[in-house]
């Protein structure tokens, strides 16, 4: 993030080292100065009722869906599951990942100083998004992997065997690890970065995610329950993570009720002089 003054390091492998350890010292001390000014007061979200609607979407896809979900498998036709197959890679965590984790380390071995104000504010805002992305995708794809594995929810593709609801908790093996969808935990996570973004356009947002999480249905990979949970479960982390910018300062701005608002100065474009 932002740095304080320095004296000047050498572009020598060694200053570049130093540059690197000293923007990410600096970057801490700003963090935990912040945090301890600001106190933790988070807007009133009723996090109990969104709990209660995600709970009965996913018991809804469980009742209504998934069964005949596991008897349509591989019954699609051709066409409708070469778009899901196409469409389904862009669930991948390392889509959002991996360009965060590069974009970040690409921050952090950047000379600040040497920046104009204009250059500063955009590499400033790309790096704040870079770490939001990278802390959304990647906390709930932790969390979902540690989920699906102690479950062990058996997937549609072998439906015929062990039908809609079969557990094997912690039986590490991939045809039990369908409840929730990774790939649905990402889109929600995106979703939920996007909603935090640009509020006003969260229909568009929450049709093009949705879309691609429900992809896993009709490539047979997961139930419509496991999507709806997942998709729930990104989402949720994206908004905390997003409280927590806002407390810090990055991105956003702390609102006393409902969702934190994307701050004036955030701009991934340099406004024209």
């Amino acid at each position: 993030m932002l740095v304080k003054s320095r004296p000047p390091v050498s572009n020598s492998l060694l200053g570049i080292g130093r540059r690197s350890l000293g923007n990410f010292s600096d970057t801490l001390q700003i963090a935990r100065r912040r945090l301890a000014v600001r106190p933790a007061r988070y807007p009133n979200i009723s996090w109990w009722a969104w709990g209660l609607v995600w709970v009965f979407l996913t018991a809804a896809a469980f009742v209504r869906l998934d069964t005949p979900a596991g008897v349509a498998h591989g019954q699609w036709s051709a066409g409708v599951a070469r778009l899901a197959e196409f469409f389904t890679q862009f669930g991948l965590g390392g889509w959002y990942l991996i360009p965060s984790a590069l974009l970040l380390v690409a921050a952090n071995l950047t000379d600040w100083r040497s920046l104009s104000r204009r250059a500063l504010m955009l590499v400033y805002s790309w790096t704040c998004l870079a770490f939001l992305v990278l802390s959304a995708v990647g906390l709930s794809g932790l969390t979902v992997n540690v989920l699906k594995y102690a479950i062990g929810r058996a997937r549609p593709l072998y439906f015929q065997d062990f039908g809609v609801l079969a557990l094997h908790p912690f039986a590490f093996d991939a045809r039990f690890a369908g409840f929730p969808s990774g790939h649905a935990t990402t889109m929600g996570a995106v979703f939920g970065i996007l909603l935090l973004l640009f509020p006003r356009r969260w229909y568009i947002a929450l049709v093009v995610t949705a879309c691609i999480a429900s992809t896993r249905v009709f490539v047979g990979a997961h139930y419509p329950s496991d999507t709806v949970a997942g998709f729930g479960l990104g989402c949720a982390f994206a908004l905390a993570c997003g409280l927590v910018f806002a407390r810090l300062g990055f991105i956003f701005r702390p609102a006393r009720s409902g969702l934190p608002v994307r701050k004036p100065s955030f701009r991934l474009v340099a406004p024209e002089k």
